[in-house]
């Protein structure tokens, strides 16, 4: 259920991503210091996004769920996909994240952009 749940979760963002004209170049990057869900770009803007989804907000909302310890991982990652796929190009970039709340078989986005 909580995998389908963020699978979900990830497709609306890409969706919604691709709507505000963004083009996703990579889906769970991986590497040893941790996964970025969505990576997209606009020009020389790279953005990092971390996507979380839940159905119910009784233990907090989705952005709470990501603590100091996510956003240092994702920071990581981050340097490792452009030390391994941008190196020597100029670029700007900013993290993002997208909270996406079901209800009810829809979902609901809060883009955070520049979230830290």
């Amino acid at each position: 259920m909580k995998r389908e749940t963020g699978h979900r979760g990830e497709e609306l963002a890409a969706a919604y991503l691709s709507q505000l004209g963004l083009e996703i170049v990579e889906r769970n990057y991986r590497c040893r210091w941790g996964e970025i869900d969505i990576i997209c770009r606009r020009g020389t803007l790279v953005v990092f996004v971390e996507v979380r989804s839940k159905t119910t907000d009784r233990f907090g909302t989705p952005e709470e769920s990501i603590n100091r310890t996510k956003i240092s991982r994702i920071r990581r990652t981050a340097m490792d996909y452009l030390r391994n796929n941008l190196e020597g190009q100029p670029v700007k970039m900013r993290f993002d994240v997208i909270a996406v709340t079901f209800q009810d078989d829809k979902g609901s986005i809060n883009h955070i952009e520049g979230a830290f």
